[in-house]
């Protein structure tokens, strides 16, 4: 993958034999996962998200089922502007969960084509994350 996607890679790694992380920079998540998904014929399963003290961290998480192989795409996106590019557009499997990680989490998903609420309206107040580190 650094060799075919010099532009963005930071680092790669293996976690288990048949599972890989690759961190990327944010700009560079329609480049990486487009090649993953249009290229390799990885399948998208899932995306998750969680506030560290580095930031807002993604994982777009996916599958080569033939070959039972994983790549996890890890973004680091900075505290003060939790931002990054919708996927949805490329891979309609990201709708919910990128509408899910903007109410839970305060990220937004630029060019996100319905970004209306998901889970919170009427559960907590507007501007309220409650899976933010700072979270009463």
């Amino acid at each position: 993958m650094r060799e075919q996607l010099p532009q963005g890679v930071i680092q790669t790694g293996q976690i288990r034999d048949n599972r890989f992380v690759i961190d990327i920079e944010p700009a560079a998540l329609l480049t990486i996962a487009g090649y993953l998904y249009h290229t390799l014929k990885y399948r998208f399963i899932i995306a998750s998200a969680f506030h560290t003290k580095k930031g807002f961290e993604i994982m777009y998480h996916f599958s080569d089922d033939a070959a039972g192989n994983i790549i996890n795409l890890h973004v680091i996106l900075p505290q003060d502007q939790p931002e990054i590019e919708s996927l949805t557009h490329m891979l309609s499997g990201a709708n919910w969960i990128e509408r899910e990680m903007r109410e839970i989490l305060g990220i937004t998903f630029r060019n996100h084509p319905e970004p209306e609420k998901l889970i919170s309206d009427g559960n907590w107040a507007e501007g309220v994350y409650p899976y933010r580190k700072n979270f009463k």
